[in-house]
């Protein structure tokens, strides 16, 4: 046992700095956590009161609350409103510490994590990475329809989306202008909807005053969606009800086609038809963290790893997966990837842990389905709950209040709620920056003269 303040070698025989709430016995079990998410962190916290001593590893030193990324992404929060550190999160639990790692490998046989900074051993791990863009065998198109995964994704999109039109303001050209007032969202699932309203409400009520050479209110919005119908997982009902609401404000959307390429100037449907756009957006589907494939188990065609009932892998009870990498089914149905059914498996692989050190058997997990909301726009949303349904501004206020509960930070529900009050009061979006504008390839535009007859026609 290290005293306190004492510096002491792991079993991997690397120098750590004195941890004066890690001096544990020497038989404590080792509890790693990769992930910061909603299920690494509530599995980290379920184990507060067990005699383990818990790692939190995660490339990024923030917990994210991913379902408001399109707000960052549309100008109506900043990050800071939906991240907040880590470390934190866990500055009151005595057993857990949280280390800035980029992992790399799982080498099962021998229990150790690699990061690139060096490795770590386990007597229990939790794999918690999440998923990332698929872009169905397209990886070029990634640079040209960014996905929503990442404040650095939702910055990005930002940056596309008002330079669209400060580039439209700038131009003569009428098929250029209409070109850059285009965007395109690629997929009808809830961030696909949630992206195509808003970016409609900035068209028509955030900026239209703001501009002297063109009409924001011009601006074409299309979502585009593969199968038959906008958010396709909802009953039917509720979809016609969000596609109804959508075209409300002024999208269009087009369901059954088949986005075949991307390029600087937009997208081809089908065979032929091109649509042209500067701004493209992906959100038609995603793939499990490219670390699951270390594993050697078993996966899924998204890559997720199918775990055992109790949310192990296949020949290591010692070793849980739980959110969105985690491919598992109740009652024959797939559970979804979403942060309440992240938030129970994150649970229940602590509890499995709990229980495996007291010598008694793992569990099965049961999803307690407490229901799913997607918001369109401006007092509009859908919901659905097992014993009820709600569409416009029920389900909005529903979601609203839900989203606020889950914000991790007395100061981030504060900001939240004050900042979506004065929005939706005032129609404007507060956090219009472009920032890191120079990288963006529009962001060097050729110099154009504004049509002074134009804009005095509209003074």
């Amino acid at each position: 046992m290290s005293l306190p303040g004492e510096r002491r070698v792991n079993r991997l025989g690397s120098l750590e700095h004195p941890i004066r709430d890690m001096t544990r016995a020497a038989d404590t079990a080792e509890v790693v956590i990769i992930g910061g998410g909603f299920a690494g962190i509530y599995a980290a916290q379920s184990l507060r009161r067990a005699p383990v001593r818990v790692t939190v590893l995660d490339r990024r030193n923030h917990h994210l609350f991913q379902p408001l990324l399109y707000q960052v992404a549309t100008a109506g929060l900043n990050p800071s409103d939906i991240a907040y550190p880590i470390r934190s999160i866990l500055r009151r639990q005595d057993n857990a510490r949280v280390l800035l790692a980029d992992v790399t490998r799982i080498d099962t046989a021998s229990r150790t994590v690699e990061y690139d900074a060096g490795s770590i051993q386990y007597d229990y791990l939790v794999v918690a990475t999440g998923a990332t863009h698929s872009y169905f065998g397209h990886p070029e198109w990634a640079g040209l329809a960014p996905g929503l995964k990442t404040i650095e994704d939702a910055l990005d999109i930002r940056g596309r989306v008002f330079l669209a039109y400060e580039e439209a303001e700038r131009t003569l050209d009428r098929a250029q202008q209409a070109e850059c007032l285009t965007f395109v969202v690629v997929g009808g699932g809830p961030t696909g909807v949630e992206l195509a309203g808003t970016l409609a409400e900035i068209a028509h009520h955030s900026m239209k005053r703001d501009f002297r050479a063109i009409e924001p209110n011009a601006t074409r919005v299309i979502l585009m969606e593969g199968v038959d119908r906008v958010l396709p997982t909802y009953p039917e009902k509720l979809s016609q009800a969000a596609r109804r609401q959508l075209e409300k404000l002024g999208v269009t959307v087009r369901t059954g086609c088949m986005v075949t390429a991307i390029d600087e100037h937009g997208v081809t449907v089908g065979q032929s038809e091109h649509i042209p756009s500067r701004t493209v957006l992906w959100a038609a589907g995603v793939a499990a963290s490219p670390l699951a494939q270390s594993l050697g188990v078993p996966l899924d065609r998204a890559g997720r790893i199918e775990v055992a009932p109790d949310l192990s892998i296949p020949g290591h009870p010692e070793v849980f997966v739980a959110g969105d990498l985690a491919a598992i089914r109740c009652d024959g149905v797939p559970v979804p990837g979403v942060a309440p059914a992240a938030i129970q498996e994150g649970k229940h692989a602590a509890s499995n842990i709990r229980r495996a050190i007291a010598g008694e058997a793992a569990i099965p997990f049961r999803y307690r389905d407490k229901g799913s909301l997607a918001t369109i726009g401006r007092a509009a949303a859908v919901a659905n709950f097992k014993r009820f349904k709600l569409t416009g501004f029920l389900a909005w206020w529903a979601w609203w209040a839900i989203h606020i509960f889950f914000l991790i930070g007395f100061r981030s529900r504060v900001m939240v709620m004050f900042g979506w009050a004065w929005s939706y009061f005032t129609f404007q979006r507060g956090a219009r920056l472009i920032t890191g504008g120079a990288a963006h390839p529009r962001a060097q535009l050729p110099s154009t003269q504004v049509d002074d007859t134009r804009r005095a026609s509209r003074g």
